[in-house]
């Protein structure tokens, strides 16, 4: 287990590595013996410190949550992050949002739905209706992960492993919001889907059921995940349940646009 200098150390690199836009080694690759534990404080430690530059929590990211993502990563749960305020993009219906592709290092698009909360979640083993009852409304999202921590080491070719990407936040960077605000009792959550063309490719198409069978799953898993720290997910807050589509890499000058059907759209140009 890391001691506390060495997470505030490792912690300030991933800053570093946000500031100046480059990718950092592995951390399991320098300490095989890092644990999830290790790699949630200092994803911690790392959230405290944009904290301190001023930065505001504004929820909670779910990653790793197809069966398909936790067997390539030798997992058997999904991982999370914090969404900060400086991560949050909004556009309107009728708008392609503009993405400064320079505030990232290798930007990819996903696909996902968001809860957003009227009453607090906290506990082990709260049901999908449980979930549903705090929710305000459900509404969809783009998430764009990006990797502080290099996925791919060049002098030895290894992967990263789970801790590293935990560590990173759960490679979260951005969320975009703006499509349509739906009650949940109003939807067929795991049947809700969505068609993401970049540059007027079709790329990806999923269902929210490949979110764990049921989107409200995860965000149940999340609160469970949180009460040991004292903490619970909170009125007003994001939840983003997880990706049921595979990252799609963004480039400068890429127009996405992500249909989710009667739940709106989301369109976005990355400059």
């Amino acid at each position: 287990m890391f001691d506390a200098e060495l997470i505030a150390q490792l912690a300030l690199e991933l800053n570093q590595a946000k500031n100046n836009r480059t990718q950092i080694e592995q951390f399991t690759k320098r300490f095989p013996g890092m644990t999830i534990e290790d790699g949630y404080k200092i994803g911690r430690a790392w959230v405290a410190l944009q904290r301190q530059k001023g930065r505001s929590v504004i929820g909670h990211k779910i990653g790793l949550t197809s069966r398909a993502m936790q067997i390539a990563m030798q997992i058997s749960e999904p991982d999370f992050g914090t969404l900060l305020d400086d991560m949050l993009y909004t556009c309107t219906p009728s708008q392609t949002l503009d993405i400064p592709h320079s505030r990232f290092i290798t930007p990819k698009v996903e696909v996902e739905l968001a809860f957003i909360l009227k009453s607090p979640l906290q506990g082990s083993n709260l049901s999908i209706a449980q979930v549903l009852e705090a929710t305000e409304y459900i509404t969809p999202a783009i998430e764009i992960i990006d990797f502080r921590i290099s996925p791919l080491d060049p002098s030895t070719g290894s992967t990263s492993k789970v801790f590293d990407t935990i560590s990173d936040n759960a490679a979260n960077a951005g969320i975009i919001l703006g499509a349509e605000k739906i009650a949940p009792e109003k939807l067929d959550l795991p049947w809700c889907g969505a068609i993401l063309s970049q540059n007027g490719v079709v790329e990806e198409t999923g269902l929210a059921a490949g979110v764990q069978g049921h989107p409200a799953i995860g965000v149940s898993w999340l609160a469970s995940k949180l009460a040991p720290w004292g903490e619970a997910l909170l009125p007003g807050q994001i939840v983003l349940a997880g990706s049921f589509t595979r990252p799609v890499a963004a480039n400068p000058g890429d127009l996405f646009y992500a249909d989710y059907g009667s739940l709106g759209t989301l369109s976005f140009r990355f400059v």
